[in-house]
Order: C-alpha cells, then structure tokens, then sequence
C-alpha cells in the first residue's frame, strides 16, 4: 500500500457537539490526530475525500496542513453515522516511514473446496504487523481442494512479503472449517402435495357449509 492519498485539512478551532454537527453540515468530519509522544491535534477533513479514503480502513493517508506541512497517518477509529452510515468522525494516529505498526486486514477465501464440501469462515480479519508504507489490503486462505474436516490455520495464510502476523499460535488459531453440509429430511414431497391438496379441500367444504347457514 503506497501514500498517494493526499488530503488537505484545516485545524479545528470550535469544539463541542454543536461545532461537530455544523461542520458536518458544511461538508467536513472531524479528526483527531494522536502519536508520538505528541499532545492530540484537532482537523477537519473534507467529507467526500475522507469518506472514500477510509474505504480501506487501513489506509495510508498524507494530511496536507495550511501551512503545507505533510503527515501520514493511518485510521484507528472510524465512527459512523447509525442509519446513515456516514463518517461522523475519525481517530488518526501518525506514522512514520520504516515504522512498524500493528493492523487487522480482512481475510480474502480463494479457492473451491472437495466436491460435497462447504466452508465456514471463521475468521474475518486478522492482526499483522507491517511497515506503515507497506500494509496490506487483505490476506489470502487459499482452500482449492480441501476436505471435509480440514481447517485452514493462520500459519496456512498467504502474506505478502514484509508482512508477518500478530497472532500467538498460529499453527493452532482456526481460520476456515471445511464441512459436509447437513441435509434437512422433508420427507417424500408427493406426500407433502397430497396432504396440502386435502387440506385446502376440507377448508374449501367448510366455507361451503358456514355460507349455507
């Protein structure tokens, strides 16, 4: 992942629900920026921008100040609106290149399993550890031809080079569980029909009856 993303963002001088609600209305989220040792700096970001940038929760984002100084930071935490989803707000912490950070990325399932076979996933994200300019989007379970009762481990993930994980165990932390579906007997379906053709019939002889009273 590479520091293209480039955003333009102003101090944030009025604080308190009132102040956040306004500049939401004029188009800009709020953000807090934390890191290295630093006291927290206040920013609003523009909305449109911001929104698609943290698509990718684990994007690299260089901040653009008015005074044209760049900083990179990463989300730490994105909160949203509950109905409308929108960003309401974002905790940033700052990086720096060569750093090394800690992250959770989605887990990508490539592959088809044994025929018969289903799979369930068992985890979605995982914690990896990577340099800040070089994180990834997501890692790899592949599952092409795997059984039933195989599980795939962290230690089977495919990692992009640099890229290692955060987990304790990983030969015994489970990621995907491959199965033989269930399948549910609903009995013999010319049964079924009959039983239901009976049914509508008798309902039927009783409205005949009630309207004859």
């Amino acid at each position: 992942m590479s520091d293209k993303i480039k955003i333009k963002v102003t101090r944030r001088t009025d604080f308190g629900k009132g102040a956040a609600r306004q500049a939401r209305r004029a188009g800009q989220i709020p953000a807090v920026v934390y890191g290295h040792g630093q006291d927290p700096v206040h920013l609003l970001l523009p909305a449109q921008e911001t929104t698609l940038a943290v698509r990718n929760p684990n994007a690299l984002i260089t901040v653009v100040n008015e005074a044209g100084e760049e900083h990179l930071v990463l989300p730490k935490d994105i909160q949203r609106h509950p109905i409308k989803m929108t960003v309401d707000h974002l905790d940033l912490i700052e990086v720096r290149r060569g750093e090394k950070v800690i992250v959770e990325v989605p887990v990508e399932v490539e592959g088809e399993v044994a025929p018969g076979t289903t799979y369930n996933l068992d985890q979605a994200v995982v914690s990896v550890e990577a340099e800040a300019t070089n994180l990834p989007e997501s890692v790899t379970a592949n599952i092409e031809g795997r059984e039933a009762g195989d599980h795939l481990y962290a230690s089977d993930l495919q990692l992009p080079a640099g890229v290692a994980l955060d987990i304790e165990e990983p030969a015994e932390y489970v990621i995907v569980s491959v199965f033989e579906p269930i399948e549910q007997d609903l009995g013999d379906e010319s049964v079924q029909e009959e039983q239901a053709a009976e049914s509508e019939e008798s309902e039927g002889s009783d409205d005949a009856e009630g309207s004859e009273d």
